[in-house]
């Protein structure tokens, strides 16, 4: 039904002790609740969870096993900034659109920052700075600009001169964005653990199952299966990723490929406030520590062209940004001990697109592109559910499939 992809290759970090166990069972017979969920990512997993506090009965799919897919080639930088700079958005999408964007996004960091503490899932969260550095995409006056800018609309970011930088990242660089209200998280265990607690509060699980067929009628949605089951429910939400369903039409957008290391650990923290480090470049350029000392890097994004390819391409693309770790901070081991890569799409507005699929009332779609997903997953789970309950969200306009 859906286009498949080799979503990751490599061994992301957070793989190291192997990859946690989401409990599914095969799919015997037919299914039936009121939302069927199709994807069992990160997407998937905040939708669930939303339903399921909604008082609503959720069943999920995935043709893999649950959390296999692009969740776990994540870096899990949750950013409260979107990868379009708000200067260069506001120009294409807008101003009020660009500022509702940039203002959903950072408090959807919010709100997953609290469901994961309420729902006591151990996902190594913590509470991080972003810094955005000058690069060839926004040099250092552009880069004022954008401070000057995300301050008229309120945002919590501002300019730092050189030692107030150094200070924070050990860098030696004119100036660059601090935003405050971002973390990070182990992908893995954040989407191991919404699963799990979905199950406990009734979400039936199946996998795997892959869908091929839908059908909408008046009062319901009926998706077939290739095993030949049915699944019926009076609503329907596709979070597959990158690999479309055909009946969900896709945005203007691109599918890329990224890459990714971690390095050994370091002798101590590799900068002191352990920031979420950006590059305002193309190819751009992201760090983030984790708790046992590693940098994580990554970047270096090329159109994709074939999974062998890709993959081909993993040991050079790590060896450029490891090179890009110790220019920037030349006392630490660049050495990468973990390399993976992936693929994911990106809109020509760096913007997901979230919610009714249009021509269909019950069934809604998530596309989350860019380098935000776990982000717009979250802002999507609020949209989604609202629209099932049947109540208005002031952003759907924002980020749906004909955004005005």
């Amino acid at each position: 039904m859906a286009r498949h992809l080799d979503l990751r290759s490599g061994q992301p970090v957070w793989t190291a002790n192997g990859m946690p166990r989401i409990p599914a069972l095969p799919l015997d017979g037919d299914g039936a609740a009121d939302v069927a969920i199709v994807g069992g990512g990160v997407s998937g997993a905040l939708v669930a969870d939303t339903l399921l506090q909604a008082g609503l009965t959720v069943i999920a799919i995935d043709r893999r096993e649950f959390g296999r897919g692009s969740s776990a080639a994540s870096t899990a930088l949750l950013a409260t900034e979107l990868d379009r700079p708000l200067t260069q958005l506001a120009d294409e999408v807008g101003g009020e659109r660009a500022a509702r964007a940039y203002w959903r996004s950072a408090a959807a960091v919010g709100s997953l920052r609290a469901r994961i503490r309420d729902l006591r899932i151990q996902a190594r969260l913590r509470d991080r700075l972003s810094v955005y550095l000058p690069g060839n995409v926004l040099g250092l006056t552009a880069l004022r600009r954008e401070s000057e800018a995300r301050a008229r609309i309120g945002l919590r970011s501002r300019f730092v001169e050189g030692e107030e930088l150094h200070r924070l990242t050990g860098l030696r660089l004119e100036g660059a964005i601090v935003t405050a209200g971002s973390a990070e998280a182990d992908p893995l265990r954040l989407v191991g653990g919404l699963w799990r607690s979905a199950i406990a509060r009734g979400a039936s699980l199946h996998a795997p199952v892959e869908a091929r067929e839908v059908k909408e009628s008046r009062s319901g949605v009926t998706i077939t299966t290739a095993d030949g089951g049915r699944i019926k429910a009076r609503h329907a939400v596709f979070a597959t990723g990158y690999e479309l369903l055909p009946f969900v039409p896709a945005a203007a957008s691109d599918i890329h490929s990224t890459w990714a290391i971690a390095t050994v650990p370091q002798a101590g923290p590799p900068w002191p406030s352990r920031a979420l480090i950006w590059e305002a470049s193309d190819p751009y350029f992201y760090a983030r520590t984790t708790l046992d000392g590693r940098v994580v890097a990554g970047g270096e994004d090329e159109p994709f062209a074939d999974d062998d390819k890709r993959d081909a391409l993993i040991t050079r693309k790590s060896q450029v940004i490891a090179r890009k770790v110790a220019a920037l901070w030349p006392s630490l081991d660049p050495t990468p001990e973990y390399r993976w890569t992936g693929s994911f799409g990106e809109s020509r507005t760096g913007l997901p697109t979230i919610g009714r699929v249009p021509g269909l009332d019950r069934c809604f779609a998530v596309l989350g592109y860019g380098g935000n997903g776990f982000t717009f997953s979250a802002i999507a789970a609020q949209i989604i559910s609202r629209a099932i309950l049947g109540l208005p969200d002031p952003d759907e306009v924002v980020f749906g499939f004909d955004p005005r």
